[in-house]
């Protein structure tokens, strides 16, 4: 395992305990226009933490969230997004990078409504939006290999690491770790090595089940002699059991055990397990980022 490199956590909760405008559907994008002050801080909070890569706001970019405004607006917010991670990387005092956020178009957790031929119109004001402020594109909370290979297919061709990140399906116990479309996670992994991904990263999942889906990766990246970063970012969410589109609908209930020293605990079965990249996503804040700054 090389340096331990270390991201941030989620945006959307955080936003939200800090009193920044905050409903659905808007979710986090509420913020990018009126309160891009909070949106800036919080990112440079995560940075005081300890975070190496911040990850751009703009997951909520989607029509799901921002209904009608998508057309006129989309691209406008996505650059707000990426001028503000931008902004406060280069305030943090040190090298930190920009990650933007490439979300799941049609709803998180619903590899059953992707749409190969609708997406493209979806991602082109996204990626012009980001493509001036970001280091690295993130194709994050993929639920389906497809989900994840679409983006692939219409990244601009400018020399950036590609970074995937799988949901896993977390409501239940399996013989092999599974994305939430069912597919084996080692068949997605091979999958995307395939097509190029520099990382591999699972997120926005339950702690518990991410050490067997980064030694089923890891596995595979030792065969394919592949020189990816792998790594985790968890959710602090009690598990979504019942309708697979409560991830979109309202704010999922936050465990009580998540806390920094448990998280911390977690990511270190992680580490061990092969992964060298660690931070976390909803409801996992800048005190649980700098409880996972001692593992550096």
């Amino acid at each position: 395992m090389g340096t331990i490199l270390l991201l941030d956590g989620g945006m959307g909760r955080e936003l939200h305990r800090r009193g920044a405008p905050f409903r659905q559907p808007e979710w986090s994008a509420l913020a990018l226009t009126e309160a891009p002050d909070i949106v800036r801080e919080t990112h440079l909070d995560y940075i005081r933490a300890g975070a190496d890569v911040i990850t751009a706001n703009s997951y909520a970019l989607v029509p799901f969230h921002i209904g009608s405004r998508f057309e006129s607006e989309a691209e406008t917010l996505a650059a707000t997004a990426g001028r503000l991670a931008r902004e406060a990387a280069d305030q943090g005092g040190r090298k930190v990078e920009v990650a933007a956020s490439l979300p799941p178009l049609f709803g998180s957790y619903r590899p059953d409504l992707f749409d190969a031929a609708a997406a493209p119109v979806l991602a082109e004001p996204l990626l012009n939006g980001l493509a001036q402020y970001a280091d690295i594109w993130l194709s994050e909370t993929q639920s389906s290999t497809a989900e994840a290979l679409f983006w692939k297919s219409v990244l601009p061709q400018d020399g950036k690491p590609w970074w995937v990140s799988f949901t896993l399906e977390d409501t239940r116990e399996h013989d092999k770790p599974l994305l939430r479309s069912g597919e084996q996670v080692g068949d997605a992994v091979k999958a995307v090595c395939k097509a190029g991904a520099a990382a591999v990263l699972f997120n926005c999942s339950r702690p518990e089940v991410m050490s067997a889906a980064v030694a089923e990766a890891r596995a595979v990246l030792d065969t394919l002699d592949s020189p990816a970063r792998l790594g985790v970012y968890a959710n602090a969410f009690e598990p979504v059991v019942e309708e697979m589109n409560a991830a979109n609908e309202g704010l999922d209930e936050i465990r009580k055990d998540t806390t920094p020293p448990n998280y911390l605990d977690w990511a270190k079965e992680w580490l061990a397990a092969g992964a060298d990249t660690v931070g976390g996503c909803c409801g996992i804040g800048p005190e649980h980022i700098a409880a996972l700054a001692a593992l550096k």
